[in-house]
């Protein structure tokens, strides 16, 4: 029989380590803990029985209730299967890094072989209330300023983000460091975020057992769609089936791995003690898609992302930039900051004999007569914003006529040009609304 999986995810100091200390304290089975250092499991000393080592040299802590703890290095499919093999357990619990993304850590257990021996049963994020509130839903605050991660090149904050639409249980820890208000509000702005996540918040990573290991099968599928900015890319698409538009999603658009040339190819339950009538709408909150078919000017589409507004808390989708004619670029921002990653090419950019075969695969996608699938879609999440204001900021940022006629190779261009290259673009004179008028 499998061996349930649950991945666990949230950024340092969100209260992972207490969480999992209270989770294998109260164990009523044998848990496996998989996490990149065994230092950062800060469990209790006297639950410590032993040390002991894998065949491949990683290091175990054993439990006195029966549970262990691993620090694993190298492939994780790998160092898995080896667990499974060497030891007895009933559920694994992997913690991912702070600046871990959840999706390649779950797609092993789903599409790996570490799908043999391991069902995939949660992914559950665990968010700090106060931090997430004064970052992302304090609509009268500035913005944190997150910067780039510990590679430099990608911005904390976009982690944080897809930690978030990445999972299918959010824990909101920590709400004794707000009050209800604000509790409500990181809520709702979680809920436009993931609607497809149930939510729990809790205090001092308190949370049931059962919550966090009796989750049904994981559906990795209906995760990656599932995100806030993706079904409101969708549901744009949806909405232009039957006109010129382009009908396909990000997934379509560049369904790949990187490292070669791809084809662009009710309420939940919270655990509260309120009741939390709905959603986003009544703390402002809303969700938006922006679709053109004409290319960003990359100059002015660089400064608009420097001086985006306020309000704005996600924006996320594919676009086309002047000059970058094969690049699929997909923009994401959080936070202060917005990363530009070049995630596939465009159908047309490819010979026709290759457009056909493609467009073979996706009989129902739209195709200009002159640019094929080039277009800019974007999904904007956000708060109290002007969305006029910011709609006609963003079509300022397009081509205009004379200019479609240029030689757009000669643009002082910051977009990035080769598969997987990313480029961070700072925010740092982010205004309201008001302040542009």
């Amino acid at each position: 029989m499998s061996v349930p999986v649950t991945i666990l995810c949230g950024e340092l100091g969100a209260g992972k380590t207490t969480l999992l200390s209270g989770l294998l304290e109260s164990a009523d089975r044998d848990i496996a803990v998989l996490v990149n250092d065994v230092g950062e499991v800060n469990v209790d000393a006297d639950l410590v029985e032993a040390r002991t080592d894998l065949e491949t040299g990683d290091e175990v802590v054993a439990l006195e209730n029966g549970c262990i703890c691993c620090s694993l290095g190298g492939d994780l499919s790998r160092a898995v299967i080896q667990l499974w093999k060497e030891a007895e357990f009933d559920h694994l619990v992997v913690e991912a890094s702070g600046v871990g993304e959840p999706e390649p850590i779950a797609q092993q257990f789903v599409r790996g072989p570490a799908g043999g021996p391991y069902d995939l049963a949660a992914v559950v994020t665990v968010v700090d209330a106060r931090r997430f509130y004064d970052r992302f839903a304090d609509a009268d605050g500035t913005p944190v300023r997150q910067g780039p991660d510990e590679t430099g090149t990608r911005p904390i904050a976009d982690l944080l983000l897809e930690q978030v639409e990445f999972c299918d249980l959010l824990v909101v820890n920590k709400c004794d460091l707000v009050d209800e208000a604000e509790r409500d509000r990181v809520v709702a702005l979680l809920e436009a975020l993931q609607p497809g996540a149930e939510i729990v918040t809790t205090e001092h990573g308190a949370v049931d057992l059962e919550t966090l290991l009796d989750g049904d099968y994981f559906d990795f599928s209906a995760a990656r769609e599932s995100a806030g900015w993706k079904q409101a890319i969708e549901s744009d698409a949806d909405d232009h089936d039957e006109t010129d538009e382009h009908g396909h999603d990000e997934e379509h658009a560049h369904g790949h791995e990187h490292g070669e040339d791809h084809e662009h190819d009710d309420d939940p339950d919270h655990g509260g003690e309120h009741d939390h009538e709905h959603p986003p709408e009544r703390y402002g909150i809303e969700v938006e898609s922006y679709h053109r078919r004409r290319p960003f000017h990359p100059d002015r589409f660089a400064s608009l992302l420097r001086s985006l507004p306020d309000g704005l808390v996600r924006a996320k989708g594919l676009t086309w930039i002047a000059g970058r004619e094969k690049q699929a670029i997909t923009t994401s921002f959080a936070g202060t900051e917005t990363t530009l990653e070049v995630t596939g090419r465009w159908i047309a950019s490819f010979s026709e004999e290759r457009q056909e075969t493609f467009r073979q695969g996706q009989p129902d996608l739209s195709w200009g007569e002159e640019w094929g699938d080039r277009e800019n879609r974007l999904a904007l999440i956000g708060r109290n914003l002007e969305w006029d204001a910011l709609e006609s900021r963003l079509d300022d940022c397009l081509l205009t006529d004379s200019e479609m006629e240029d030689d757009w190779d000669s643009y002082e261009n910051p977009a990035p040009t080769a598969m997987g290259e990313t480029v961070t673009i700072s925010g740092a004179e982010r205004t309201t609304e008001g302040d542009r008028e």
